[in-house]
C-alpha cells in the first residue's frame, strides 16, 4: 500500500506535468506566425518596356586583342586587308583552303606532317648570301700598227770634173796646230747628204709575229640567295571553306612587319650554326624565351624546355646573341609592355 507521502509525489507529479503541457500549448500559439512564411503581394503596377536603339552603340571588335602571329608566303600576299582580321602578319592574305572544312580552327584543312610548328607550304631553307660580283672583262692591250722600217737612202755615184793640167803649186811651209785644231781635223768627217728622191729601198729586217694577248676570263658568278626558313606542310583540321591555295586570313600591322625581321635575323643565324654544326645535335625541340629592348638587345635570355641535348640548346642560345637586330620603331615602343617586346621561339631539329 502507498502511503500518504508517496501520494503526494504522485499528484505534485502530475500537476508539473500539466503545468508544463499548458505552457507548451501556449508558446506554439504565439509563434505559429514565426515559423509560416508570409505569402507574396502580388506587386499591381504596370510592366515597363524600354526600347535601345544598337545601331548607334559600339560595336564589339571581332579580332581578338593580341591576334597570334603567323608568317605569310609571298605567293599569297595580297594589297588590300582581308575583312576578317584573324591573324597578325608582315603581309596581307585572305583565306582559302584546298579541302573540305573539317574542324574548328580558322585555319585551312590540309593534310601534312605532325609537327609542333604551323607551316601551310613545303620549302627548303636556305643562308642569305651575296654571291660573287661580277668580274669586269680585262681589254686586251691594242696592237701597235707594225713598224714599217724607213728605207737608208743610197747616194749615187757623182761624176768627178775632169783635171786640167796645171803648174804644180810651190809647196808652203807646214804650221804646226794646236792641239785642239789638231783634234778637229783629225775627227771623222760626217757622212755626206743623200738625196731622199734617189735613194732605193733596202729589205726590211725579219721581225718575230706578236703573240696574241692573254685575256683574263672571269671567274664564274655563285648566284645570291635569299633567306628563307625550311617548311614541311603541317597536318591542319580548320574550318575555312574557300577554295585556293592553303591560307588564313591576315593583315599586315606594324608589328608583325617587326617580328618578321626579328624572326629573319635570328633564324639566319640557326640555320648558320645548324649547317655548320648540326652533326653534334640531337633530335628534339627547345624552346626559348627572351626580351628586345627599344635599342634591339636581346634581354632576359632562357630556355624554357628541351628535348634534345646540350648543344642544340647552346646553338639556339647563341642565335638569339649573334642576331643583328635593328632596334624597335619608335611608334612601336609606347604599345609594347614596358617598353620591350616578348620573344617566344620553338626550335625543332629532325
Amino acid at each position: 500500500m502507498q502511503t500518504p507521502r508517496e501520494r503526494r509525489r504522485v499528484w505534485w507529479a502530475v500537476l508539473g506535468s500539466l503545468v508544463v503541457h499548458v505552457l507548451a500549448a501556449l508558446s506554439l500559439a504565439a509563434f505559429h506566425d514565426a515559423f509560416v512564411p508570409t505569402p507574396t503581394v502580388p506587386d499591381d503596377r504596370p510592366m515597363e518596356l524600354t526600347m535601345l536603339d544598337l545601331s548607334t552603340m559600339p560595336t564589339l571588335p571581332t579580332t581578338p586583342p593580341n591576334p597570334a602571329y603567323i608568317e605569310t608566303d609571298p605567293s599569297k600576299q595580297i594589297a588590300e586587308e582581308p575583312e576578317t582580321k584573324t591573324f597578325e602578319s608582315h603581309a596581307n592574305a585572305r583565306a582559302a583552303s584546298d579541302l573540305p572544312a573539317t574542324g574548328d580552327l580558322p585555319l585551312p584543312t590540309q593534310k601534312g606532317t605532325e609537327r609542333p610548328s604551323l607551316d601551310l607550304e613545303t620549302q627548303q631553307s636556305s643562308v642569305a648570301m651575296e654571291g660573287s660580283q661580277a668580274q669586269p672583262l680585262i681589254a686586251p692591250a691594242p696592237t701597235p700598227p707594225p713598224v714599217t722600217p724607213t728605207p737608208a737612202p743610197i747616194a749615187k755615184a757623182t761624176p768627178q770634173p775632169t783635171p786640167q793640167a796645171t803648174p804644180p803649186p810651190l809647196p808652203e811651209p807646214l804650221a804646226t796646230p794646236e792641239p785642239d785644231k789638231f783634234a778637229m781635223l783629225t775627227s771623222t768627217p760626217p757622212p755626206a747628204l743623200r738625196d731622199p728622191e734617189d735613194a732605193e729601198e733596202t729589205p726590211s729586217p725579219d721581225m718575230p709575229p706578236t703573240p696574241p694577248p692573254v685575256i683574263s676570263r672571269p671567274r664564274p658568278e655563285s648566284p645570291a640567295t635569299a633567306y628563307q626558313r625550311e617548311k614541311q606542310e603541317t597536318a591542319i583540321s580548320g574550318r575555312i571553306t574557300n577554295r585556293g591555295a592553303a591560307s588564313v586570313d591576315a593583315v599586315a600591322t606594324p608589328l608583325g612587319k617587326y617580328r618578321k625581321q626579328v624572326s629573319d635575323a635570328i633564324g639566319q643565324r640557326w640555320y648558320y650554326h645548324i649547317k655548320s654544326r648540326g652533326d653534334i645535335a640531337s633530335v628534339g625541340t627547345a624552346k626559348v624565351e627572351a626580351e628586345l629592348d627599344p635599342s634591339g638587345n636581346v634581354v632576359n635570355l632562357r630556355v624554357t624546355s628541351n628535348s634534345s641535348n646540350e648543344a642544340f640548346a647552346n646553338i639556339c642560345l647563341q642565335s638569339f646573341q649573334e642576331a643583328q637586330i635593328p632596334p624597335i620603331p619608335p611608334d612601336l615602343v609606347a604599345t609594347l609592355p614596358g617598353g620591350k617586346l616578348p620573344l617566344d621561339f620553338s626550335f625543332t631539329f629532325f
